[in-house]
């Protein structure tokens, strides 16, 4: 069988879908088109426009490689100069005529007889490909909390994820459901800009201290001058110091690395906020890091401004003017914001995927989403997860992540490409072999210290990447091909 030309489909024009489409033209692949949900590029940082949006990586780690940006106007970068980043990459590189956008997919059904994906979308449109790529990320299906008389609420409310602009909350009464790195940013940027603020925490969280400088006119000159520059942010000693410390404590509960960071976020809770009650009602009862880590260079002192309420007594019910507390207290509210997360464990779904055989993912993920090494799936030959389920995850910059893994991918896809396969898929074995180990590794993390998170299956099992950030270099450097199955028709 000679070398052969393929179809690629990539679903999803976020992060990964993008660095897909940039890979694949940049191979002279040409067969291509990427099917978008949505109006434009940029996944979450399109769908989240909320008040102090920005992404807790450094922003020189939280760009392509290969496209570096001397132009970021802070060490963290806002979420808007995020979106815009990916949309000049879009353009930079050519995908965007490539790009079906408002074009959400129903289908990728398996052919046996033409050993291709048939893709049907919500639009009607049907289409086939050799490779499907599914680039369709985590944090984009809100979770809504099914909180008691939500429905009932007189004034306006929306999920994080669903901004309303149109409302001004300078005069409002507001309230924040959730805090996660959403609910912290957004009450940061609200506090003392609404009439008043409340925040409503089931579950505090450990803020780990950081700053945010911003960079000058001259640094950005540097920047352009002298790409070392920005090297050194991304993987010079201090971020390699700081990424293998977190790495070290995260993967082992018992480790001193834990024991620093928990001394660390203990002391800048009580050194930063005052009032021994507010200290109180701030403090959480778990381990560090055992919840996805927070950074916030601001949260404890805006929330000590007059006009903020911290409310940790558990919400009874939602009524018409407010919210009712389980100790019988009330808050008035004009406007109620749920930064509730995600569905995070829905990765390709609602997408329906029928593999070889009549195998139907969704019976495959019954217990909980899973993929060989993140990134491929028994009996789906051919299709391909890029930041799949028991990735790693955390406060990693989830680009490097996914270009390991593309790397990882273009080796398989060179197979078909090369003619020595038709098709490839990971094996049974494999899977299972992979599974077995990472959740006996899991239960040793800190993940699994006792706190309630959106990294735990209904088994309490954290669905995360185990083992060091090395390991997961070394194990994305090249397939190992006794663990694939070959297929050729």
């Amino acid at each position: 069988m000679g070398s052969r030309k393929l179809r690629y489909a990539v679903i999803g024009a976020g992060m990964s879908g993008l660095l897909a489409g940039i890979k694949l033209l940049e191979r002279g692949e040409r067969e291509l088109v990427l099917f978008e949900k949505g109006h434009t590029v940029g996944g979450t940082w399109r769908e989240n426009t909320y008040p102090g949006l920005a992404c807790d990586t450094p922003a020189h780690s939280y760009t392509y490689s290969f496209a570096p940006n001397p132009d970021w106007s802070a060490y963290y970068a806002p979420g808007p100069e995020i979106q815009a980043y990916f949309e000049e990459m879009a353009d930079r590189y050519g995908v965007r005529p490539y790009i079906r956008f408002q074009t959400p997919v129903k289908a990728c059904t398996w052919n046996p007889r033409k050993m291709r994906w048939q893709i049907d979308t919500e639009t009607g449109e049907r289409e086939e490909a050799d490779v499907v790529i599914a680039a369709t990320g985590v944090l984009h299906h809100p979770h809504i909390p099914d909180i008691p008389g939500l429905a009932d609420f007189r004034g306006r409310w929306w999920h994080s994820a669903r901004w309303d602009h149109s409302v001004d909350l300078g005069d409002k009464r507001v309230g924040v459901i959730g805090s996660g790195s959403t609910g912290i940013q957004i009450v940061s940027a609200l506090a003392g800009r609404v009439r008043h603020l409340v925040h409503f925490q089931r579950t505090p969280q450990w803020i780990m201290p950081c700053t945010n400088p911003p960079y000058t006119e001259e640094d950005k000159r540097l920047f352009r001058q002298d790409p070392s520059r920005i090297e050194y942010v991304r993987n010079g000693p201090e971020a390699r110091a700081r990424r293998e410390r977190f790495l070290a404590a995260i993967a082992d509960a018992s480790s001193p690395q834990l024991a620093e960071l928990q001394q660390i976020v203990e002391r800048h809770l009580e050194e930063s906020v005052r009032d021994p009650i507010l200290r109180e009602k701030l403090r959480p009862n778990y381990t560090v890091a055992c919840k996805r880590l927070v950074f916030s260079w601001d949260y404890y002192e805006k929330i000590q401004q007059p006009g903020v309420t911290i409310e940790v007594a558990g919400i009874e019910r939602v009524e018409g003017r407010g919210v009712r507390m389980r100790d019988g207290s009330f808050h008035p509210l004009d406007v109620l914001v749920l930064a509730t997360g995600f569905h995070a464990d829905a990765f390709v779904r609602p997408m329906r995927v029928i593999g070889r055989d009549a195998t139907d993912l969704e019976e495959l993920w019954a217990e909980h989403p899973t993929a060989y090494y993140a990134v491929t799936i028994p009996r789906m030959p051919n299709f391909f997860l890029l930041n799949g389920p028991t990735g790693p995850v955390g406060n990693f910059s989830l680009i490097e992540i996914a270009e390991r893994q593309w790397n990882y991918l273009d080796q398989l896809m060179e197979l078909l490409r090369s003619g020595k396969a038709r098709a490839v898929e990971p094996t049974e074995t494999a899977l299972a072999d992979y599974e077995a180990r990472r959740t006996e590794a899991a239960r040793r993390t800190v993940f699994a210290t006792g706190c309630k998170s959106w990294y735990l299956d209904r088994n309490g099992v954290p669905q995360v990447w185990p083992w060091s950030y090395e390991h997961f270099l070394e194990v994305m450097a090249r397939p190992r091909l006794a663990d694939y199955r070959l297929l050729d028709g």
